[in-house]
């Protein structure tokens, strides 16, 4: 009767709104130390929820997500009410109120709420989806294609009209009919699993479909893509009492792998993305399509990386600390091998290599200028460039780059009565090992996306990238080095004067930044959505080699 309830309740639900608090800023002080104790609660009809609390700071960053069902017959005022954690009452810090009905449905919206009756404000992102109705404008069964929209959007991003709005790169339709083969996640057998879309900070999701491992959502949803080098994420999970969620498989999709107005079937994968999902060869059904600017596009990418506020926190793992190192030492002994190189024409182990070598030599230095260093660059992406074109392969296969072992997965501790002291020390010795594994991981990412860029991995990129070094070469034949600098550092002192709000980035690091790296690449890698042999079944199944 309980589960009947918890279904009949759930279909009256009209849409469900997902709430990302991010962080608040310059809050009232109410502690004698000049400082807060910081939480929020929200309240919207029945429901309420409460984030965790942020100690002694009066600008907090929460990074929590909460989901709550909204009502056609209940108030579309959403409350929020901060307070002050204190150990007998606690203190009120202010109140905001958002009307949800004035806010656009299947949007997300970054909201910065000044608080009532206080200082300060609070930053959220909200989102209203997961709509039930199946006359809303999201449903594919009462959804019907404008060609003239289509017309509009095409002109709204061609070459002509670029400078318009540099921040429009393009836009994004998916849409979701359905999926099978999902895993059960209830007694019963089955799941009641609903889709979430995720495009770096927006969030859509589609309405739940009970009691199925088949379900079939039949909805379309539209995104704003900012940068065409973004990845969007397609996760399912399967609904639970108390608004809890199990997840059931995911798939990653870079914009820039979309076919436009191809249906097909993706394998979803396990959350680490490195094999298939639990279930019997779970797979969805998306057609997707993007329309961009590319001279947008690459204005865009020469800029900072948007920041994912959720995301999970990297905590220290003896399998990540592992992969890292053996990601660090592939990139290593790749700068071994050329030095090694280098000191055999020293050597004169070869006479005609050490001869050509030194030709070489004395040409480039008797010669030098400094446009040939783009030159010498762009000498290796016409070496890769023609060795991809030979072999065909232009992107990371199956049975490439597999992950160095598994992650264990977060386990709550056995031993719940140790000292607090031994826990002490071992937190203290845990964030010097993260901080660690996380630098040698920054660091591996970093080549490895270095390396990326000349493999035309992403080909976009390494266009952009060959571009640009003509471009420089040109600039650096025409104009002396010495005026470059002055103009390079006349910028540096101008730029706090003349464009106060800018943010400091470096062109170089910006590109690489969207250039993938091995593990992304594997998160990306699409599986085949059935095995075809037994061979690929037992290497689908088959556990990930251990490292010791």
């Amino acid at each position: 009767m309980s589960d009947m309830n918890r279904r009949l309740k759930s279909q009256i639900w009209s849409s469900v709104v997902t709430i990302v608090l991010v962080e608040g800023k310059n809050l009232m002080s109410v502690n004698m130390d000049g400082f807060s104790d910081p939480y929020v609660k929200f309240r919207l009809g029945q429901e309420k929820y409460k984030s965790k609390v942020s100690y002694k700071t009066l600008n907090p960053r929460w990074l929590e997500q909460f989901d709550l069902h909204l009502y056609e017959d209940q108030s579309q005022e959403l409350e929020l009410t901060v307070w002050d954690k204190d150990k007998s009452k606690d203190d009120f810090m202010g109140r905001c109120i958002i009307d949800l009905s004035q806010l656009e449905r299947e949007k997300t919206h970054r909201i910065k709420q000044p608080l009532d009756e206080a200082t300060g404000c609070i930053f959220l992102l909200l989102t209203i989806s997961g709509t039930t109705a199946s006359e809303s404008i999201s449903d594919l069964t009462s959804y019907d294609e404008n060609p003239r929209e289509i017309e509009m959007l095409k002109e709204r991003y061609s070459i002509w009209r670029t400078f318009n709005n540099l921040r429009d790169v393009g836009h994004l339709t998916v849409r979701v009919y359905k999926a099978h083969g999902l895993a059960s996640a209830d007694l019963g057998g089955k799941s009641d699993p609903f889709c979430v879309l995720e495009l770096v900070n927006a969030r859509l999701q589609t309405q739940t479909e009970y009691k199925t491992l088949a379900p079939s959502w039949q909805k379309i949803f539209t995104f704003n893509v900012k940068d065409i080098n973004s990845i969007l994420e397609v996760t399912v999970y399967d609904e639970d009492r108390d608004h809890k969620v199990e997840f059931l498989g995911k798939v990653a999709i870079p914009l820039l792998r979309i076919k436009n107005n191809e249906k097909r079937w993706y394998a979803l994968k396990d959350k680490k993305l490195y094999s298939r999902a639990k279930g019997n060869n779970p797979q969805i059904f998306l057609e997707m399509s993007v329309i961009w600017n590319p001279l947008r596009a690459c204005i865009r990418t020469l800029n900072p990386k948007e920041e994912k506020y959720m995301q999970a926190d990297l905590k220290f793992k003896r399998q990540v600390f592992v992969r890292n190192v053996m990601r660090l030492k592939v990139i290593i002994m790749w700068f071994i091998e050329i030095s090694k190189c280098i000191q055999n024409c020293f050597e004169w182990e070869s006479t005609f290599q050490s001869a050509l070598a030194l030709a070489v030599f004395s040409i480039l230095c008797y010669y030098f200028e400094p446009y040939m260093v783009p030159l010498a660059l762009l000498l290796i992406f016409f070496k890769c460039y023609i060795v991809k074109t030979v072999t065909g392969v232009w992107s990371l296969t199956e049975d490439e780059d597999e992950p160095f072992g598994e992650d264990d997965d977060d386990e709550e501790d056995k031993d719940k009565e140790e000292k607090k002291s031994l826990k002490e020390r071992l937190q203290a010795i845990q964030e010097v090992t993260q901080t660690v594994q996380n630098s040698i991981g920054y660091i591996a990412s970093l080549g490895e996306s270095v390396k990326n860029t000349f493999n035309f991995t992403v080909p976009f990129l390494s266009y952009l990238s060959v571009v640009i070094l003509v471009a420089i070469a040109f600039v650096l034949y025409w104009i002396p080095v010495r005026y470059l600098i002055l103009i390079w550092g006349v910028n540096k002192f101008a730029r706090k004067l003349l464009r106060p709000h800018t943010v400091p980035n470096n062109e170089i690091l910006d590109l690489l930044s969207r250039v993938p790296d091995n593990e992304e690449l594997i998160a990306c890698r699409e599986l085949k959505p059935y095995p075809s042999t037994e061979l690929e079944r037992r290497r689908d199944q088959r556990k990930k080699p251990k490292i010791t």
